[in-house]
């Protein structure tokens, strides 16, 4: 699983320095030009991914009050207070998560002068039954110029019980 992530984190970045080449197939209809980015944003997603395993989304305050949540099932939850309530309620209902971190890199986008950080996991959840979860997660934070988290979009997989 490692090695499957950290090449698609090469793949990515190959991407990201390759978009410049005219023969690609297709044009990026977000950014084609990205730099790294500021490392303080990948650190405040990593206290985020942290937050949540210990429950406690209080403890950092990083929400624009607009932020927009667009969420693996594709729900999407729009502003501050509703994003914590929604999940406040989500973790509330189990007994522990345990996030294991793959890779992360935070990005600048050229083109649309966003900054944003990408990030690749693995999450057990335990139920308050004893049912256990384990989940991929890729997802993608977007900051606005005061650093707050303007917007997070979400992609999982499921992976079988080991």
């Amino acid at each position: 699983m490692i090695a499957f992530t950290t090449m698609a984190c090469c793949c990515f970045l190959n991407g990201i320095f390759a978009q410049g080449d005219a023969t690609l197939p297709y044009k990026a209809d977000y950014s084609a030009s990205f730099k790294m980015g500021n490392p303080d944003y990948a650190k405040k997603v990593l206290e985020m991914w942290k937050d949540y395993d210990d429950n406690q989304f209080t403890r950092h305050d990083y929400f624009s009050d607009t932020v927009v949540v667009h969420l693996s099932d594709g729900s999407v939850t729009k502003g501050k207070a509703k994003n914590i309530e929604g999940v406040s309620k989500w973790r509330g209902a189990m007994a522990s998560a345990k996030s294991t971190i793959h890779a992360w890199v935070p990005l600048y986008s050229e083109d649309t002068k966003d900054n944003l950080v990408c990030i690749w996991g693995t999450e057990v959840d335990t139920y308050a039954d004893g049912k256990k979860e384990t989940k991929g997660l890729h997802e993608v934070w977007w900051f606005n110029k005061d650093g707050k988290i303007t917007m997070i979009r979400q992609w999982e997989t499921k992976q079988l019980p080991q």
